[in-house]
């Protein structure tokens, strides 16, 4: 059942308690990750430091988290060895179980992760010549069911806290060994080039995985916050997209409190298609939703905002849907950007692909008005990480079907082994 609790999009900044944050671990032990130093210091007193102590650890462990990509408390060498394994008993720095990991003939890479209790969902990495960008997920499943998403074929389970959603930036840096290598001595004053990976592969994030991000505002809120924090991860809200499906009454505060770029879920231009294939749609508008985009805080011809508009064969992809998109974005005097998404496909999936001839037709008449519109390249199709394809495997592929496969890989390898 989702936890409708979370669901609610709260009025006021509060923050929210630690308990409601953390996933509950079979050991019992607190788990740090996606806790802001103040929340790490509460944590600490709580557990019997001093104010004094409590606030001094809390700095320190907040630094080798972010900064180093530390696990294990016993590696903090500026941190007292009679100190280590108290903290060690009482405390984790985890990251998601990985369950399956792909990659694509495109290089796009595909996790499927687990939560401490048990829940499925997935993160994909797309290498580009000059950027890396992770797409992460907000929510186990998604509640939307927009009708040309795979991942909205999905129940809705619950929501990832922020420990989770920033354990997927986590995982990723770790994957791609961008962590710092060898022992740093705190005696000596070190440059800011010293506590980060040369050449990072990972420079961007966009909030496109599985779920509705503005159904979890404030999780998502707190984990973009140590994601931006000069002394948690320190990447550029610059670097951070958010897309909303249309979530209207959220949308200010994303702006406001997150201030990360937005993108919108647009997928059509007249209200009897964006309801049969976006739902929300229902609920709130294409012209409420356009008009909570002009007033999106911070959007400018330097930081436009991303219509995102997969292309379905002979439901939006005419070239009156063209001029009618060209014609929202104007009335609104938008800055706008708007990619075109080759639909991908999936099993039982009720729509098909424009053709290639149409996409370039529909993108030649918004290019013409004066507004980008370029056609995304598909990437990882062969992995089912493509946009619109998450789904778990849980949903899937049966656990059995995965142990049977696992059993299979190891006795190939003791095989192999033997023969050698």
């Amino acid at each position: 059942m989702a936890d409708t609790n979370l669901m609610a999009i709260p009025g006021q900044v509060d923050p929210v308690p630690v308990a409601r944050v953390i996933t509950p671990r079979a050991d019992g032990r607190a788990d740090l990750l996606g806790l802001t130093k103040k929340q790490i210091t509460d944590l600490f007193a709580e557990a019997g430091l001093d104010t004094k102590q409590a606030k001094l650890r809390a700095k320190q462990v907040f630094h080798w988290i972010y900064h180093r990509g530390e696990t294990d408390f016993a590696a903090m060498t500026d941190i007292a060895k009679t100190m280590r394994p108290w903290l060690a008993e009482r405390f984790v720095i985890a990251r998601p179980d990985v369950v399956e990991a792909q990659h694509s003939s495109d290089g796009t890479r595909k996790w499927l992760l687990k939560t401490a209790d048990g829940h499925e969902f997935e993160m994909v990495f797309i290498p580009d010549e000059t950027r890396g960008t992770l797409c992460v997920s907000s929510q186990v499943g998604c509640t939307l069911n927009c009708r040309f998403c795979h991942t909205g074929t999905m129940r809705l389970v619950r929501n990832l806290t922020p420990g989770e959603i920033v354990g997927q930036v986590m995982l990723a840096r770790d994957a791609l060994g961008e962590w710092p290598k060898g022992k740093m001595d705190f005696a000596e004053e070190e440059s800011e080039a010293d506590y980060r990976a040369d050449g990072r592969l990972l420079t961007n994030i966009v909030m496109m995985g599985m779920g509705e991000p503005l159904y979890n505002f404030d999780n998502v809120r707190d984990a973009l916050r140590i994601v931006m924090d000069g002394e948690g991860l320190a990447l550029s809200k610059r670097r951070i997209t958010l897309s909303t499906s249309g979530v209207v009454p959220a949308m200010a505060r994303c702006g406001e409190e997150i201030g990360v770029n937005l993108a919108v879920s647009l997928h059509a231009v007249t209200k009897d298609v964006r309801d049969e294939i976006v739902p929300i749609n229902k609920k709130y508008g294409i012209e409420e939703l356009l008009q909570a985009c002009a007033d999106y805080p911070g959007a400018s011809n330097a930081r436009r905002i991303t219509f995102e508009y997969v292309m379905l064969r002979d439901k939006n992809d005419s070239d009156d849907d063209a001029r009618e998109l060209v014609r929202l974005i104007k009335q609104f005097d938008l800055p706008a950007k708007v990619n075109l998404i080759p639909f991908n496909p999936w099993p039982g999936a009720p729509y098909e692909c424009s053709t290639p001839e149409r996409i370039r037709a529909f993108s030649n008449i918004v290019f013409e008005a004066g507004i980008s519109a370029p056609v995304r390249t598909p990437r990882g199709r062969d992995i089912d990480a493509a946009c619109g394809q998450l789904k778990t495997a849980a949903e899937k592929k049966s656990r059995a079907q995965r142990d049977r496969e696992a059993a299979a890989a190891a006795a190939e390898t003791e095989t192999s082994e033997a023969h050698a």
